[in-house]
């Protein structure tokens, strides 16, 4: 063979392993877009018109479970209490786990939707009746892994391995992924090679997918800080300990953490939300607590910033002349997760079979501006699983370009009552991602 045809016959290798590269993801686009307009499509308004608070997702979880069962996954419920764990064997092979989170917020909603919720549920943590809407998208996220599950259901062929499906409550809260892991998770199913989720985010164009190496998302901890007092007449201060000037002096001392303590490139936050103490305007009052909720994107940061709050407001209470007895106290919270770290490796190699089969247009790596938190992490760090969490669009080009411009409204941001998705482009490219990076991650095994 010539080389001038050994080029020839390269190319057309080359070209015909392009056409069934886009050929295969051309098919599981239709099949998706079929069953969003058969199914999925009517599932995701029904899981939007009917949220559920943190803890207390039950119908919701009866829901996913039945749809995950009709699909061929062995189902269990009421893992670390409303959860779901859906495992499917089909050979041998790694396993994988794809996590979507269930709950909704106490909001009204005020979408201007012809779906908007009208739903109020009891809280069983707090013990109050709320109104309940979907803000942060977890109904994009159950309606596409129940479209994920009929697709893995339909393609056994075409990968090997055991793929895990997890319906986790309570991430509003931070608690849902620890109180699953506290029932044994994965000495019950089996610990996962490999963990993915992803966020549809308001932010982006509809269907875009996004993925970043480092921390998609920060790790959050929960502070009160208890600051004892001396009570007395306000007219009489030197008879007293006023925990409200000291409580304002460690309130200043914190912000230096951040700006001194942690290197100018490196992220972290501590915010103090809330500063609660005394009853009357002449009354030095004994006790103030401060709360705090305090950011980071690894470990090494959150360490520094904890033991950087503990020092300032003890010793803040020995500079105000307070006995041992009487510090200031710091108490680190249960609703509390690390940084969300995407394994780097695991990014570039979904990354690129993303942008094989999608195109590269569909697919981003735009850092985070800000430092939101999740508690997936919880699944990933202990013991650490090679994992990614990624994102995708949920915003039509045309509003964002209205916003952009000024002749259509902001794009409401997550947690607020106007949040609102385009479902069908958020939906079908969730599914998308999602079964193309499980089959990427759990390859049919090729015979002898």
């Amino acid at each position: 063979m010539t080389r001038h045809n050994l080029r020839l016959f390269i190319s057309a290798i080359f070209l015909s392993s392009l056409l069934s590269v886009t050929a295969s993801a051309d098919q599981l686009l239709q099949s998706i877009q079929a069953d969003y307009k058969q199914r999925l499509g009517d599932l995701f308004i029904d899981f939007h018109r009917n949220p559920e608070l943190s803890t207390a997702e039950v119908r919701t979880a009866k829901k996913l479970a039945a749809e995950l069962r009709s699909n061929g996954f062995e189902v269990s419920e009421g893992i670390g209490g409303t959860g779901i764990v859906a495992l499917m064997e089909n050979g041998p092979g790694p396993l994988v786990m794809l996590r979507a989170d269930m709950d909704g917020l106490p909001l009204k909603e005020k979408s201007g939707l012809p779906y908007a919720s009208t739903a109020t549920q009891l809280d069983p943590i707090t013990g109050k009746v709320f109104p309940v809407m979907h803000a942060c998208g977890h109904d994009v996220h159950i309606t596409s892994l129940a479209g994920t599950a009929k697709q893995m259901a339909e393609r056994r062929d075409k990968w090997s391995g055991t793929l895990m499906l997890i319906g986790q409550p309570a991430e509003e809260r931070i608690m849902g992924a620890r109180a699953m892991m506290r029932d044994n998770l994965w000495q019950r199913f089996g610990t996962p090679d490999y963990a993915l989720a992803f966020h549809v985010s308001a932010g982006l164009r509809a269907g875009l997918i996004n993925v970043q190496e480092g921390a998609p998302f920060a790790g959050a901890d929960t502070v009160d800080i208890i600051v004892h007092g001396v009570g007395a007449h306000g007219a009489s201060p030197h008879a007293g300990k006023d925990p409200v000037l000291l409580g304002s002096q460690i309130v200043v001392a914190l912000q230096s953490l951040v700006s001194r303590e942690l290197p100018p490139r490196e992220a972290g936050v501590v915010t103090v939300g809330a500063f609660h103490s005394g009853t009357k305007h002449n009354i030095i009052s004994d006790r103030a607590k401060l709360q705090l909720t305090v950011r980071n994107t690894n470990l090494q940061t959150r360490d520094t910033l904890l033991e950087g709050i503990e020092r300032i407001a003890v010793n803040m209470g020995r500079v105000a002349g307070l006995p041992e007895d009487k510090l200031p106290e710091v108490i680190l919270l249960d609703e509390s997760t690390p940084p969300t770290i995407n394994n780097d490796a695991l990014v570039r190699r979904l990354r690129s079979v993303w942008q094989a089969k999608l195109g590269s247009e569909k697919v981003t790596s735009i850092s985070s501006q800000g430092m939101g938190a999740e508690d997936f992490p919880s699944f990933t760090t202990e013991p650490e699983i090679p994992s990614v969490y990624f994102s995708v669009g949920g915003t039509s080009e045309s509003d964002l370009q209205a916003a952009m411009n000024g002749t259509g409204p902001k794009i409401a941001s997550h947690h607020s009552p106007l949040f609102k998705i385009e479902p069908r482009p958020a939906i079908t490219s969730g599914v998308q991602a999602s079964v193309i990076a499980l089959m990427e991650l759990m390859p049919a095994k090729q015979q002898d």
